[in-house]
């Protein structure tokens, strides 16, 4: 893999006026593009920033050059690769932000996986010994920290797990769990003077196509195909969440978070959850969908099982087409659906809700509209060019 520059960027030579500098990994996905956005406002607490990216796959063409002083594909993986891509910038670097994750079935191999990552890019960064500028390093995860392995196929089916509101206060359950290996590799492997963050997140909101976990993006590719098919848009889940309540996370609000704790003396070394503040349904959801994608609101049949996975599975074709004929950036089905785990996430028999209070006791008070969050990411969204 190569390094990239970003040759048409107005900051892609060295600034000596940069008072930190982010190395954000997992620039791509939809905390990365937004932490990228928040670091390039000059209001920006920590600033001026100096903002470099890095990446498993090269850079799309619908993440803006300009909001990176340098992009940086590498295989996290892969200790010697990481280590020679990131020592020009190791130096420099002040702030690490934990975006990026591997996920597969198993709880033991994410474990494995996500936990080597995360500590070859600190040995790369720690590697510049004496001229190390590295002061904090922000760990994103999220509320898999109070259920367990949820899609585990061993574990996932026998949990037993905390009642929710979810706080951060609760301790850890007695299962495999990748969340918990990083936070404990944080406190055991950073130089001394060196702190962390930990923001665990609900559902989050954004705009990539290069998440496995974008639930928005799943089911705007499950409504555009039923608009285009003539299909009913019916929802995936069961009653219970239909009518109980759940949280999100605009990926906006944790990367203000995540900065506001890398800059904040008083949030170092804490964990914090990260929600949006406010509580939907599903029914109210499906509602705000079928606005956003001109399609009949359908009510919940409880007594007629559906399997929106299965109905899914058949569309790639139909996919390809809609990409084709709208000129949209090119995707295949797989790439931007996540059912398997929304299917698990809308048949919860639990409310899925977030305390905020620590956060807010710390000093952070941000939160956004569920809602409103909802239609400005579809809207996003269509001027990526991702959907329709």
């Amino acid at each position: 893999m190569e390094t990239a520059q970003s040759s048409n960027s107005p900051n892609s030579s060295p600034s000596s006026s940069a008072s930190s500098v982010a190395l954000i990994v997992g620039a791509t996905g939809m905390v990365g593009l937004s932490l990228a956005e928040a670091l390039n406002n000059p209001s920006t607490a920590g600033g001026p920033w100096k903002v470099y990216g890095v990446a498993r796959r090269p850079l799309p063409t619908w993440f803006p050059p300009s909001l990176l002083h340098k992009f940086i594909t590498l295989d996290a993986l892969n200790r010697d690769e990481t280590v020679e891509k990131l020592s020009p910038v190791a130096h420099e670097v002040t702030h690490v932000f934990w975006v990026a994750f591997q996920l597969r079935e198993i709880e033991e191999v994410n474990i494995s996986l996500n936990s080597t990552m995360l500590s070859n890019v600190v040995a790369a960064l720690i590697s510049a010994g004496a001229n190390s500028r590295l002061s904090h390093v922000t760990l994103q995860t999220g509320t898999k920290q109070y259920m367990g392995p949820i899609y585990d196929p061993e574990h996932g089916s026998r949990l037993v797990m905390h009642e929710p509101p979810f706080q951060e206060g609760m301790p850890r359950l007695p299962y495999p769990n990748f969340y918990y290996a990083l936070e404990d590799l944080l406190a055991s492997d950073l130089p001394a003077g060196v702190t962390y963050s930990v923001h665990r997140s609900s559902i989050i909101m954004g705009a990539t196509p290069r998440s496995i976990q974008n639930g928005l993006l799943t089911l705007a590719v499950y409504a555009t195909i039923c608009r285009y098919k003539g299909l009913p848009f019916r929802y995936p889940g069961n009653k219970y969440t239909w009518e109980h309540f759940c949280d999100m996370s605009d990926s906006r609000l944790l990367a203000e978070q995540q900065i506001w704790a890398g800059t904040t003396e008083g949030a170092k070394n804490q964990a914090f959850n990260c929600s949006n503040g406010d509580f939907f349904t599903g029914k109210g959801l499906w509602k705000v969908l079928c606005e956003l994608f001109d399609v009949d609101f359908v009510d919940l049949d409880d007594a007629e099982k559906f399997d929106a996975m299965e109905m899914m599975s058949g569309m790639g074709d139909v996919w390809d087409e809609i990409v084709e004929k709208q000129g949209l950036y090119k995707t295949k089905l797989e790439e931007v659906n996540c059912f398997a785990a929304m299917t698990v996430v809308t048949n919860f028999k639990f409310q899925h809700v977030c305390s905020m209070n620590k956060s807010r006791e710390f000093g952070f008070v941000g939160f956004y509209d569920t809602f409103k969050s909802v239609r400005y990411w579809v809207g996003k969204m269509r001027e990526m060019k991702i959907i329709p």
